[in-house]
């Protein structure tokens, strides 16, 4: 069960007309996201500990406490805490007979008076002592990519995974792991070429093809797919077409994988095949989700077409919105996408490693006349909280000036500095606040790690630095974790040394998880609990979701992650599996958030 804490914020915009008084000026609405339930989750954190964990959301009023109920056994719910919590919106138990099933609830508390309470959460009898929770899955093939989105509307995250089995096939789950549905990628998802990828193929380099997100605002996830002739969806009925290269995004309805609706793909490049694609959302108007994609695919001579376009789901109809073209324009792209308020206006723009395009599909600025390339990763974040705006990091591949790595102003992508040496393919680059020494976040690939904002080494022995794969929260302070091949680890400014000789905080073999095809986890994101986030990965037979998530209390209290425009829009994209980031700065030493201009769905 869910209760909305606060008002209903108005999610159109509106002008308000009075008798003999001029119109009053236009009010921009807030942005429409999920209404989230409180993801309560329960893990033993000890012999004789449990670790209660939930969500703050972004519009909890001021001062919001919470009680904490245990049911054992399926008995009546007792409070655990003498007095409604007010700091981090997690809890240890440390008195339940864990030989028995224990389930979870918290009561928000405002003004003294509780409220409805959440969803229970049950840690079943004799539970191993692990950071884990499990999910059920079918027995089918190797899964790369997991995408969350609430498919029933009860304020919970479920579950769609790829199958990388040839025929390809998607299926959906609860958050309990009940079966939803299965869609069949057809004939045209047996070539999975990694560069030139049958028509429907999902999932392969760094191409997905699919997102999962509420595109209609009705309380229920949509799941959006690019499909091709002999997609076979959740219905049993099949999308036909006497071309196989003829593509069209389609979106499925997330309960019964059916088809609600879809658009063709404008077919400008269709004579070099068809197009390779990477989706996700973006706010373009500031207010409601669209879809977003980047597409390409490859000329005789071996160049690349680049199309990208965006589209709007209303309930019923599918609309693009517009499409560019990069043609002859020096706009350097990469292996990653990122929808960002890049200005602070409140809309979203799309964000490549060289470009970025405003919410009308218009060049906004690209820095390949600064010199900038083709590269494999880059971040997009208050990196300088001292700085107003967000800044950018990225890695360069074989740059003839022997760029390596720089780092811009996001809103015009001026470089503010760079680093050379090269030619060299850089492959990596993480950007997070892992030395509370220096103010802000630091930058690293393979040169050494920078604090951002004033371009200094905080490590002086470069061979010291942390490996550039995936960062987290994880642990109980404000500065971010590693995750670096399966390993959960934590870089100390006082002890540098580099990743393999890092302090380990989880070995996800250890309970299970096998790594997926880029040699990471399937999902990385802020999913269940409080604001720390959760790396999913699947067993070594892919029936099972291996969801891990934090087995540490923390004292800091933050809003879900997830009500964050920047982070969820991140979640939405996957290519190159890169960290997420809000749009604020989370580090040590930071401000509180400013409270998230956001609505709930109706």
């Amino acid at each position: 069960m869910r209760m909305r804490i606060t008002a209903t914020v108005l999610a159109v915009c509106a002008t308000l007309t009075v008798a003999g008084a001029s119109p009053a000026p236009s009010v921009k609405a807030a942005r429409v996201m999920e209404d989230l339930g409180r993801g309560v989750v329960a893990v033993r954190a000890g012999s004789s500990q449990v670790l209660v964990s939930w969500r703050l959301l972004g519009l909890d009023p001021e001062g919001i406490g919470f009680n904490v109920y245990r049911s054992t056994a399926g008995g009546a719910y007792v409070k655990l805490n003498p007095g409604p919590l007010t700091g981090g919106t997690n809890y240890t138990d440390a008195t339940a007979d864990l030989t028995r099933a224990n389930s979870y609830r918290v009561t928000p508390v405002v003004g003294g008076q509780e409220q409805a309470p959440s969803g229970a959460f049950t840690l079943t009898a004799g539970h191993a002592v692990e950071p884990v929770v499990r999910v059920p899955l079918r027995s089918g093939g190797a899964v790369k990519f997991v995408w969350v989105g609430d498919l029933d509307g009860d304020g919970e995250y479920d579950y769609v995974v790829d199958r990388q089995t040839s025929p390809q096939k998607l299926e959906a789950y609860s958050g309990d792991g009940d079966f939803l549905w299965e869609v069949d990628l057809g004939p045209n998802s047996r070539n999975q070429d990694n560069i030139e990828p049958g028509s429907s193929a999902i999932d392969v380099g760094h191409w997905d093809g699919v997102t999962v997100y509420d595109f209609d605002s009705d309380g229920r996830a949509e799941v959006a797919l690019r499909v091709a002739d002999g997609v076979r969806f959740g219905d049993g009925t099949t999308w036909t077409h006497e071309n196989d290269a003829r593509q069209f995004m389609a979106v499925l309805d997330g309960r019964t994988g059916a088809l609600r609706n879809w658009s063709a793909v404008p077919t400008t490049y269709l004579a070099d095949g068809p197009m390779a694609a990477r989706l996700g959302v973006a706010y373009l108007n500031g207010t409601t989700p669209s879809l977003v994609a980047y597409m390409k695919n490859r000329r005789d001579d071996g160049a690349f077409n680049l199309m990208m376009g965006a589209w709007k789901f209303d309930g019923d109809s599918l609309d693009r919105q517009w499409t560019w073209q990069r043609g002859s324009q020096d706009a350097p792209d990469g292996h990653n996408t990122r929808a960002v308020d890049v200005d602070g206006d409140g809309t979203d723009e799309v964000a490549e490693i060289g470009f970025v395009l405003n919410g009308n599909g218009s060049l906004r600025y690209s820095m390949g006349p600064r010199g900038i390339i083709h590269g494999d990763r880059f971040h997009l974040a208050d990196l300088d909280p001292g700085r107003p705006g967000l800044e950018g990091y990225g890695v360069q591949q074989d740059n003839p000036s022997g760029l390596l790595e720089y780092y811009y102003d996001a809103a015009n992508g001026n470089v503010i500095w760079r680093h050379g040496g090269g030619p060299g393919d850089v492959g990596r680059g993480m950007a997070g606040d892992v030395d509370p020494r220096f103010a802000g976040m630091e930058v690293w690939s393979f040169s050494g790690l920078y604090n951002a904002s004033t371009n200094r080494l905080t490590e002086p022995d470069t061979s010291l630095r942390p490996w550039p794969q995936l960062g987290l929260w994880w642990d109980g302070d404000l500065t971010m974790e590693l995750l670096n091949d399966g390993k959960i680890e934590k870089w100390d400014p006082a002890r540098p040394a580099p990743s393999g000789s890092l302090p380990r905080l989880v070995s996800t073999w250890n309970h299970g998880a096998v790594k997926a095809a880029q040699g990471g986890p399937t999902l990385v994101g802020d999913i269940l609990g409080d604001w720390r986030e959760e790396a999913v990965y699947t067993n070594a037979s892919y029936d099972e979701l291996i969801i891990f998530t934090t087995n540490q209390p923390t004292s800091h209290r933050l809003y879900t992650l997830a009500h964050n425009p920047a982070y969820r829009n991140a979640m939405t994209f996957k290519g190159y599996m890169q960290s997420h980031h809000v749009d604020y700065f989370l580090g040590a030493g930071m401000s509180r958030p400013p409270r998230p201009d956001i609505a709930y769905v109706p």
